[in-house]
C-alpha cells in the first residue's frame, strides 16, 4: 500500500484518534487540552506578540531564532539554562567553543614565556520550553543581550492539517476493516502489514507533532563582541632549543661508532659481492696479459720498419 498521505503531512499530521486507545493513539483529547493550554497564554513576551498569539480554534506550532551578542558568553549560557529548566523546559544541545584568532609567545627569561592568545567565544544552543512559557522565555533571553542581530518568531498554523490527518485516520481505519473482510490468503497478509506499516508512520508523526505543539523550539547563537586575550606561562622553547641543539662532543662519539659500523657493512658488502671481484680479477689479469703480448710484438717489429 502507497503512504502518500504521510508524506503530504510529515510534519502535520497531526494527533487526532487514528486508531483506538489499544493501539496508543494520540487522542483528540490530548489536542483539545493543548488547545486550551494554548488559548490560555498570558502575554508575557514585551517583544513580540507572535510568541503568546491566540486565536480561536486554531492551532500553532511555534519556534523562534535568535542570534545576538552577550557580554560573556558563559554567564549568559548558565543563565539561559538554569531559566529553561526553571519553565519546565530542557535543553538539547549547547555548543561552546573559542574561535583563536591570533596566537604568539613572548620570552619573559631564559627559561620562561607567555603564550598570549586572541580568541572569540560563542555558542550554538537548542532549547524546548512548554509553548505557553515561550514569551517568558524570549523576553529573559532579550535581558541578557548587548546586541540583537537577529530573531525570528515563528508560529506554523496546523489546523487544517489537524482535520485531515483525522480525515486519513479514519480511512485507514476503514481499510483496516476491509482487510479484515478478506479470504485469508498471501496477498491479505501483505495488505495488513502494509496498512500496518503506514498506521505506524501517521502515529510516529502525530507523536512529534503532539511534542512540537506542547513544547516550542528555541535555537539561540550567542557571541562576544570583541576579543579576549589569554595569557598563559609556558616554557621558553627557543632557550632549551639552543641548549640542546648541539653538543660536540656526544656528536663526536657517534660519528665515530657511525664510521665504525660503515667500515663493517663496507666489508661485508666487498664479502658479498667476491664473485664479481673475482671475474673483474681474472679479466684484468688477461687484459694486461694481452696488452703485454701485443706491446712485446710491437717493438719487435719496429727495427724491420725503421730499416
Amino acid at each position: 500500500m502507497k503512504s502518500t498521505y504521510i508524506k503530504l503531512s510529515v510534519a502535520a499530521t497531526l494527533l487526532l484518534g487514528i486508531y483506538s486507545c489499544k493501539k496508543g493513539e494520540v487522542s483528540t483529547e490530548e489536542l483539545k487540552t493543548y488547545a486550551s493550554a494554548d488559548s490560555a497564554i498570558i502575554s508575557s513576551d514585551s517583544i513580540s506578540s507572535v510568541a503568546t498569539m491566540k486565536v480561536k480554534d486554531k492551532q500553532f506550532i511555534k519556534t523562534a531564532d535568535v542570534n545576538m551578542e552577550v557580554k560573556d558568553v558563559y554567564e549568559a549560557t548558565i543563565a539561559i539554562e538554569k531559566s529553561v529548566q526553571e519553565l519546565g523546559g530542557f535543553v538539547t544541545k549547547s555548543n561552546m567553543q573559542s574561535n583563536v584568532v591570533s596566537e604568539d609567545t613572548y620570552n619573559t627569561s631564559n627559561e620562561d614565556a607567555v603564550l598570549v592568545k586572541k580568541y572569540q567565544t560563542e555558542n550554538t544552543m537548542q532549547l524546548r520550553v512548554p509553548t505557553e512559557k515561550l514569551g517568558e522565555l524570549l523576553t529573559f533571553i532579550n535581558d541578557k543581550k548587548l546586541f540583537l542581530n537577529s530573531r525570528l518568531i515563528n508560529a506554523e498554523d496546523v489546523t487544517s492539517s489537524i482535520k485531515y490527518a483525522e480525515l486519513e485516520g479514519k480511512r485507514i481505519k476503514k481499510t483496516e476493516e476491509n482487510i479484515s473482510q478478506l479470504k485469508a490468503n498471501k496477498d491479505k497478509v501483505t495488505l495488513d502489514d502494509e496498512n500496518m506499516a503506514d498506521g505506524n508512520l501517521q502515529q510516529l508523526a502525530n507523536l512529534d507533532v503532539a511534542d512540537n505543539l506542547k513544547y516550542s523550539t528555541v535555537d539561540v547563537f550567542i557571541k562576544e563582541p570583541k576579543l579576549r586575550i589569554a595569557e598563559i606561562p609556558v616554557t621558553n622553547a627557543t632557550n632549551i632549543d639552543n641548549k640542546y641543539k648541539f653538543n660536540f662532543f656526544y656528536s663526536a662519539k657517534n660519528a665515530f661508532v657511525e664510521g665504525y659500523y660503515l667500515i663493517q657493512k663496507i666489508a661485508l658488502g666487498l664479502i658479498m659481492i667476491w664473485p664479481i671481484l673475482l671475474i673483474a680479477t681474472v679479466a684484468f689479469y688477461f687484459y694486461r696479459k694481452n696488452k703485454s703480448k701485443i706491446q712485446v710484438q710491437q717493438k719487435a717489429s719496429e727495427p724491420d720498419s725503421a730499416f
